[in-house]
């Protein structure tokens, strides 16, 4: 059963659409990641699975009950992590934790005992007794995060946890939520970085103007753009029409298109080579031709027309 389940969810903010039909589901032990640019619909569709934002149409079902019906059962289950800091700066890291302990419904020793495991799961024993307004920016997200585990719920929301951080505690979370999903935790994780949803999720949905544009696992993600079979041509390609070549349109699929480069993914079951030969034989001159995996970003592009983090 899966331990979420989104069906149909709509939003919007007066004519505005930030939200339009999405679907997904989130199984015991997954990360699924759902990824887009800034203003996809990523924040507005987690404020919606988590109570905070009221649907248009659509139904949440968390562990195969339905949000609606019984929202405090269902966030004994789940956790929610928001992209922005939700800790008080003049408390400590362990009063923090403690006070989201007492939130959850934990006695007083129970709230106690869990800060003291989460300090030292999320390394921060020895800066426990510190206000959180002299932590850097890395702890306060690792403090954030630990706010939302007090209770183990089985569910976690992530918006953004990474967003705004230097690599090492980027990584550092990352290894974090890893770990958690490894305890057979389902994690719903947003976040418009290409290397964190292809290193970390084992299923991903790409999200776009308020729409699930595709989803699949990273291969099938990339088999839609033809598997091993992307061409990165360097060129001069100022003032031409690619689709308009006799038969291009049928043998590729363009993915991007500059004045110097054209990325493009074959159509159909060819053989490399002999895509390479139809590409060099094209109305140009081609100065280099670079055969490449396809990237998340790739996929991207081809979905939306658009870079990633525009």
């Amino acid at each position: 059963m899966s331990l979420l389940k989104v069906d149909r969810l709509s939003k919007s903010f007066g004519a505005s659409r930030a939200v339009d039909g999405v679907s997904l589901e989130v199984q015991p032990g997954e990360i699924y990641g759902l990824l887009g640019p800034n203003g996809a619909g990523k924040t507005t569709s987690i404020s919606m699975i988590s109570g905070l934002l009221q649907p248009d149409a659509g139904e949440v079902l968390v562990a195969g009950h339905s949000f609606a019906a019984d929202p405090q059962k269902a966030k004994r289950i789940m956790g929610v992590v928001p992209q922005e800091l939700a800790i008080y700066e003049e408390l400590s890291g362990r009063e923090n934790l403690e006070f989201w302990g007492r939130i959850a419904g934990l006695s007083r020793n129970d709230a106690r005992e869990r800060t003291r495991e989460l300090l030292a799961a999320l390394t921060l024993t020895d800066r426990g007794n510190d206000p959180v307004k002299t932590y850097s920016g890395g702890m306060k997200r690792r403090i954030n995060l630990g706010c939302a585990l007090l209770h183990r719920p089985q569910l976690i929301l992530l918006d953004e946890p990474t967003v705004g951080i230097d690599p090492q505690a980027r990584q550092n979370i990352l290894e974090f939520i890893g770990q958690l999903r490894a305890t057979g935790t389902g994690i719903l994780y947003t976040t418009h970085y290409l290397e964190e949803a292809e290193n970390l999720c084992q299923r991903i949905g790409i999200i776009d103007h308020g729409r699930l544009l595709a989803e699949g696992t990273l291969p099938e993600l990339q088999e839609r753009l033809g598997g091993d079979r992307v061409f990165v041509m360097e060129a001069n390609f100022e003032n031409t029409a690619p689709d308009a070549w006799p038969g291009f349109r049928e043998r590729f699929r363009i993915i991007q298109k500059s004045d110097r480069q054209l990325v493009v993914s074959a159509i159909g079951t060819r053989d490399p080579s002999d895509c390479l030969r139809e590409l060099l034989s094209l109305p140009v001159r081609v100065e280099n031709v670079t055969l490449k995996r396809p990237s998340l970003n790739d996929v991207f592009l081809q979905l939306t027309g658009r870079e990633l983090r525009e």
